[in-house]
């Protein structure tokens, strides 16, 4: 296997290109979009892997003359260079608008002779990435370094033809988790909505089986929260239903990646799509959530949720709350409603940084009783149940992914013995 360095494998001249300046592109140069602009590609597109976001435009007269170099193309690599997530990656399709990288942006054209595209995001990811970033343990955010040090750094290269077997057979595995993800949303939309419908729009079945409101349900007003509710429900503060711990960070000298001690998660940077990813641990834990806690974000993103897949200590960026009557799956798409209460305070302009312990505790609700509960956490505990069996998998799929990447890069295991191991550890696990 030959070793190349990182400008080894571009176009020549073409391979690496950092945006423009910031002030090259400030909002007095930005236009309407037309059929002769240019689309001003954002870290955006990179962090939520959509070509489609973006919202400003240059004209084609400022693209000629001074934005031309920076121009994207179908195939081109685009990679974060600034914030919490710089060092993500993406990589444009075939159909994506006229356009160029701002300042926040590094792009990269391979040549196609010497590596496969599939590959080389499993490479980046996995090997490159470390190499140029680093392990982001802290709050620190260092700088991106500079292209004459990317452009040298080295790592082992198998042919062609292997590239492109092992970039297949990672992408069937990360295709099988985006199937997961697409199931798990979508049963999530469906418990959302039927919590909206039974709880928001008052349209539960009465006693007949009928639409409470649609069939004449009789509702009182409630001044607390300024609307009707029906009459047997009742105004309920977030404390008196569910179990709230607040978090509490370590000191700072307990922490380690070595597994040492007890799982910590300091905020929503450790999320993921529903259990968090862990990548810390502290030997000094202060407060503890339990296995099947809701993981509550309480600091900007305000709202932000993920469910805790084993007992794990959280800092001063989280709260922990369990219902104390047995319904979490009502609990959890309260804390759903929450969030959208928060999202359209932000967009109003009344920005949440933070949300206090006292807030929380005083959030009210509409409550409704123990019978309709029941009937509510009987449909949604099967949702709930399909979403845990899939997302475990997906984090057992993405931990073996992890696992076999460098080994399969490095010639120490073939493609055989990768799908030979996968299939024994689910055996295992059935």
């Amino acid at each position: 296997m030959n070793k190349y360095s990182f400008e080894d494998i571009v176009i020549p001249q073409q391979g690496f290109l950092r945006g423009p300046f910031g002030g090259d592109l400030k909002k007095e140069i930005f236009v309407e979009k037309s059929s002769d602009t240019y689309k001003v590609y954002e870290q955006g597109v990179v962090l939520n892997k959509n070509s489609e976001l973006g919202r400003y435009y240059i004209s084609n007269e400022y693209f000629n003359k001074k934005m031309k170099r920076f121009e994207v193309k179908p195939g081109d690599f685009l990679v974060s260079c600034s914030g919490v997530n710089y060092g993500a990656i993406y990589q444009l399709g075939d159909d994506i608008e006229k356009g160029i990288i701002n300042q926040a942006l590094l792009r990269i054209r391979l040549n196609s002779q010497l590596v496969d595209d599939s590959y080389f995001i499993y490479l980046f990811k996995s090997y490159i990435v470390n190499m140029i970033v680093g392990r982001k343990g802290d709050s620190t955010i260092p700088n991106f370094p500079p292209l004459s040090f990317i452009k040298k750094l080295e790592f082992p290269l198998p042919d062609l033809k292997t590239q492109k077997k092992i970039g297949h057979f990672l992408k069937l595995i990360d295709s099988k988790i985006e199937c997961n993800n697409t199931i798990n949303l979508t049963l999530e939309k469906m418990a959302k909505k039927l919590y909206d419908f039974w709880f928001l729009n008052y349209q539960f079945p009465d006693e007949q089986g009928r639409f409470y409101k649609n069939n004449n349900g009789c509702f009182k007003f409630s001044e607390e929260l300024n609307v009707n509710i029906p009459t047997n429900w009742s105004v309920k503060s977030l404390c008196e239903i569910a179990n709230i711990t607040m978090g509490q960070s370590p000191d700072g000298s307990s922490y380690n990646e070595s597994a040492q001690g007890t799982i910590f998660y300091q905020g929503s940077t450790d999320f993921g799509w529903i259990f968090p990813k862990v990548r810390q641990y502290t030997t000094e834990p202060a407060r503890m959530a339990k296995k099947g806690d809701i993981l509550l974000s309480v600091r900007a993103p305000v709202g932000d949720m993920n469910i805790a897949n084993t007992d794990c200590c959280i800092g001063r960026g989280l709260a922990a709350l369990n219902s104390k009557y047995g319904f979490d799956g009502f609990l959890f798409y309260v804390m759903k409603y929450f969030k959208q209460v928060f999202d359209r305070r932000n967009s109003e302009g009344t920005t949440f940084g933070s949300i206090t312990k006292n807030d929380l505790y005083s959030l009210k609700l509409a409550y409704p009783p123990k019978e309709l509960l029941e009937k509510y956490d009987n449909i949604v505990s099967k949702y709930n149940e399909m979403i845990f069996i899939r997302s475990m998998e997906n984090q057992k799929l993405e931990e073996l992914r992890d696992w076999l990447l460098p080994m399969l890069m490095n010639g120490q295991i073939s493609i055989r013995d990768a799908e030979e191991h996968i299939a024994k550890t689910f055996e295992h696990n059935e």
